[in-house]
């Protein structure tokens, strides 16, 4: 455990660009690289951190002060810490809350996620919208005075045509029981799925099976779900191989809902292309305005990449007719971006972002009902 108190190793970061930073280690002491990307969120650390949607990422807090409500034992959203590499500028000295357990550099520290402090986060968080997400590397301790650390980042793997999916999801299928009077049966994908999703489905009266990110067709429908689900998750959509699968649930119209990675994939799905972003979108204040009703919702986003679709009217699903047509259903009002597409002939819906927000906020818990209905339609079809 380390004593805020006493002096800290030096620590220096490092992008791709050459740019360069000074400061002192938090958390573990060592090397970390990633992707440099930067989290708007004023709370919630505790859910970034252990959101699998960051595997591979360096996440910059732009709040300057983290760590003050220390970590609890209920909020986390799997079962370890998924970035890999932190940024704050200013950490707690303690943790004041009742719920707090322990601190949160204990957490960083016992496994093994190399950060930064007392750096400039909003000066690095300008220089990171100017020029884009980017590579990064993370040096603490000795490893802050060795090697040719820019060559050693700009050797890292880039982020685009990524698959990480599969290496963050379940390797076994489980069940999380329907709360109360079981009504409804789903089969999640699990693609770096948080644990709040299943259970803002089970609060429905839904029982989830949670599946493998590699789960064919077969092991989907031998569940006998009247939803599918796909969850959010790490990595470029372009290089998923789950978007031939969810080919064979929208012919099959079993009624699916996506969330930010399953938004993607449902966009290539049905035929639509995807692209990086500059720097995404990350944190618990992006606005998103339901298209559907005109209401404009404060939302929780994790995702670099985004759906590529026309925003005005409605169009023909490019990938086929038997698709049918399909609109933009919800788009962000900071810069245009798709974030959410509607299918009009079958079942189908997506999200570009979180609406289970753990931490916050809940402006976008109807999509369950949503997709409840969806499900329920369907059902009074047979």
């Amino acid at each position: 455990m380390t004593d805020p108190w006493t002096d800290r190793a030096p620590a220096v970061l490092v992008l791709e660009d050459g740019t360069t930073y000074s400061g002192e280690a938090y958390g573990a002491v060592g090397t970390a690289y990633g992707e440099a990307v930067f989290s708007t969120g004023m709370t919630g650390y505790q859910e970034t951190l252990t959101d699998p949607s960051y595997h591979r990422q360096v996440v910059v807090m732009t709040a300057p002060h983290v760590g003050n409500t220390g970590v609890n034992d209920e909020d986390s959203e799997s079962a370890k810490i998924w970035v890999a590499g932190y940024v704050v500028r200013d950490p707690a000295l303690r943790p004041s809350n009742w719920r707090s357990v322990r601190t949160l550099e204990d957490d960083l520290q016992e496994q093994g996620v190399v950060g930064i402090c007392g750096i400039d986060t909003r000066a690095l968080t300008r220089h990171l919208r100017e020029r884009g997400a980017m590579r990064v590397g993370i040096f603490s301790g000795e490893a802050a005075a060795a090697g040719d650390h820019l060559a050693s980042v700009q050797a890292v793997d880039d982020m685009g045509g990524a698959e990480l999916a599969s290496q963050v999801s379940t390797t076994q299928a489980y069940v999380v029981p329907a709360v109360g009077t079981k009504v409804l049966t789903v089969a999640a994908v699990d693609l770096g799925i948080k644990a709040m999703t299943p259970h803002r489905l089970a609060e429905r009266g839904i029982e989830v099976h949670v599946l493998p990110a590699g789960a064919t067709f077969e092991e989907i429908t031998a569940v006998h779900p009247d939803g599918v689900f796909f969850s959010n998750g790490p990595g470029d959509p372009q290089a998923a191989p789950q978007i031939n699968v969810l080919r064979q649930v929208l012919d099959a119209r079993i009624p699916f809902f996506g969330i930010c990675f399953g938004n993607q994939l449902l966009g290539r799905a049905l035929g639509f292309g995807t692209y990086k972003l500059k720097y995404g979108h990350r944190g618990i204040n992006q606005p998103v305005m339901d298209r559907t009703t005109h209401k404009v919702e404060v939302t929780a986003h994790n995702h670099g990449f985004a759906v590529d679709a026309p925003l005005d009217g409605e169009s023909e699903a490019p990938a086929g007719d038997s698709l049918g047509r399909v609109r933009v259903s919800h788009v962000c009002l900071n810069d245009d971006v798709v974030e959410g597409l509607e299918c009009l002939d079958i079942p189908a819906f997506s999200v570009q972002y979180h609406p289970e927000a753990a931490a916050g906020p809940h402006d976008a818990a109807y999509l369950f009902d949503r997709f409840v209905e969806l499900m329920n339609a369907k059902k009074g079809q047979h």
